[in-house]
């Protein structure tokens, strides 16, 4: 928690006012009772009236001043907290968007949810209790104890007896209660798992009736969070009672062993004992509240400690794609993709998904990858904006291996259309024109009408201005893809990248399409992933790819006579009056 801390450093001068202010509360609480003492034995016990409003106007005083203390020490340290809680959440944010896809899979996208919300509110509040009670705390618990000894050393044994016993307490619950806060934490990342694919895929839960069994599933993660947050809740509850406890059990040996000290004489005279009793008293009190205080403490920091540590797992997992310190420029070429003897393996995988790669790709061309499911085709494509780094080999854009170029120049020269469109909360015209900001609305017409959007879009109530849902869920699959399409072409990149993303067309809009797309990409590189023979049958390269290699390279008509894996796909779809 406290390497967290160091991003505390912007408030430095906030938490040296809190801890300041908390020190002159301190202070104030711990001169009231002698003041109160002083009442009792000088105004009461001899009748002095004058001295008593004299002293009485002091505590006032001395109240109001600690309440002021206790007031503006509590509004700073909100105000530091949230800052603190807002400027990590920050650094969190910042540090996932610079993950590789290597590092979402490993953390786990339900989890960096509950780290960045979750885990630094816990962290949040505990700052609260700290900066709040850090100083006040021990600073009156041991000036109590000091104060209290000064007054009466024998009825200080009673402290010396109370006060082990309640570390002693606070010591085992929190014992046992640390174990289980980082299950809880776990089982929260569990439990938004669940919730997650449930709200994702509603639609497939639905089409195989299996509202049940997901039911069971969310009610079991539900019901192991509820049971070990309720153990914990119960080990944490017994504090505060038997605290209480042991207070009023210190108050009661107070007042009973001061009667008989005074009775035997063995403490001051009634007169001054009776203020000195209830002096002890008080600082006895305030040196419990300050042990029920840490103890708050000893609650929340255990699973703030938990939460710390997932929040620095998340900061200090260094990212496996990194710019270099100067990236190379590549304003020589432009639209050129190289494929040099390339392997890639997924983590943990026994077999590269591709493996010796070699093509290449260049500006006004079409550049077709077509094979079986799992053949390594979207592998291949996605590693070209570099969402993975490459074993061995080298992928070189416009003459530059991409590992010398910065991801965001390289990014900037692609226009990516993913193999599942995703489309963001906005209307169409925000979705189309996050493909490049400063897009004017001719451009983002220009580029839905291209895609084929335009028939679609019009027919919408408010066209362009038509709000899109949460993950595109009111706009068909087909839709999806051709918006998306849009966003890329808006861009004007120099290399199109279209994985697999005609899918969800039909033949018509298909071939309306690619017959709108050779016009307005002639120019540039385009590379089309693709299942279907009709899709690719007129790219200048096709590449068929079987199990991660190249089984074939050439136009239609050249693969058919050279290529058996082609031929097969090529059979498996189409009839043989279409293929002659």
């Amino acid at each position: 928690m406290l390497k967290l801390f160091k991003n505390l450093k912007p408030f430095t001068i906030g938490v040296i006012a809190v801890l300041i202010l908390m020190f002159f509360q301190a202070m104030a609480e711990l001169y009231l009772p002698t003041l109160m003492s002083d009442i009792v034995n000088k105004g009461i016990m001899k009748e002095d009236t004058d001295y008593i409003w004299s002293i009485g106007r002091l505590m006032l005083l001395v109240a109001a001043g600690s309440a002021a203390c206790s007031i503006i020490g509590s509004f700073i340290s909100s105000k530091v907290a949230v800052g603190f809680g807002r400027d990590v959440r920050s650094k969190v944010f910042s540090r996932v968007e610079s993950y590789s896809l290597n590092e979402f899979d490993k953390i786990g996208t339900a989890s960096l949810i509950t780290r960045t919300t979750n885990d630094i509110n816990q962290v949040q509040m505990v700052l609260v209790m700290i900066l709040r009670f850090m100083i006040s705390a021990p600073m009156t618990c041991i000036g109590g104890f000091i104060l209290a000894f000064s007054k009466d050393r024998q009825l200080s044994l009673i402290l010396v007896v109370a006060l082990p016993l309640l570390a002693a307490v606070i010591t085992i619950i929190a014992g046992r209660g640390i174990p289980l806060f980082k299950a809880v934490q776990t089982k929260l990342d569990k439990l938004n798992l669940v919730m997650r694919e449930n709200l994702t895929g509603i639609r497939v839960i639905r089409a195989f009736n299996r509202t049940g069994y997901e039911k069971k599933r969310f009610t079991e993660a539900n019901g192991d969070l509820t049971d070990t947050s309720i153990r914990v809740n119960k080990i944490m509850a017994a504090m505060m009672p038997m605290m209480m406890i042991i207070m009023n059990l210190t108050t009661l040996a107070i007042v009973w062993f001061a009667s008989v000290l005074m009775n035997n004489g063995d403490m001051d005279t009634i007169s001054t004992g009776a203020g000195n009793m209830m002096a002890f008293m008080q600082y006895a009190m305030q040196i419990m509240f300050s042990f029920i205080m840490l103890s708050m403490m000893f609650v929340m920091v255990p699973r703030a400690q938990v939460s710390a540590v997932r929040i620095n797992e998340v900061l200090d997992m260094e990212p496996e794609i990194n710019d270099p310190k100067e990236g190379k420029s590549t304003e020589l070429k432009r639209g050129y993709v190289e494929f040099k003897d390339v392997t890639f393996s997924y983590p943990g995988a026994e077999e590269p998904a591709i493996k010796d790669i070699t093509f290449s790709a260049n500006p006004g061309e079409v550049t077709a990858i077509i094979g079986g499911t799992g053949s390594g085709k979207s592998t291949l494509v996605n590693l070209i904006p570099r969402f993975y780094d490459i074993e061995s080999g080298s992928i070189l854009v416009d003459g530059v291996d991409i590992r010398e170029m910065t991801q965001e120049s390289l990014r900037a020269k692609i226009g990516f259309i993913p193999q599942k469109a995703v489309l963001f909360t906005g209307t169409i015209s925000d979705n189309i024109r996050y493909g490049r900001n400063e897009a004017t609305e001719d451009e983002i017409r220009h580029a839905a009408g291209v895609a084929q959007a335009m028939e679609f879009i019009s027919d919408m109530k408010d066209g362009f201005k038509s709000e899109i849902a949460q993950g595109g869920t009111n706009v068909s699959g087909g839709q999806k893809q051709r918006l998306s399409i849009a966003r890329a072409l808006v861009r004007k990149p120099e290399i199109y990248i279209f994985d697999d993303s005609f899918s969800a067309l039909d033949f018509k809009t298909d071939a309306k399409l690619r017959a709108a797309l050779r016009k307005e990409i002639a120019n540039s590189t385009v590379l089309i992933v693709a299942q279907r023979v009709s899709t690719v049958m007129d790219a200048d390269r096709i590449i068929v790819l079987d199990d991660g290699q190249i089984a074939g390279v050439g136009n239609h008509r050249e693969l058919m006579n050279t290529c058996e894996v082609y031929r097969e796909i090529v059979a498996s779809q189409l009839s043989e009056e279409e293929i002659a």
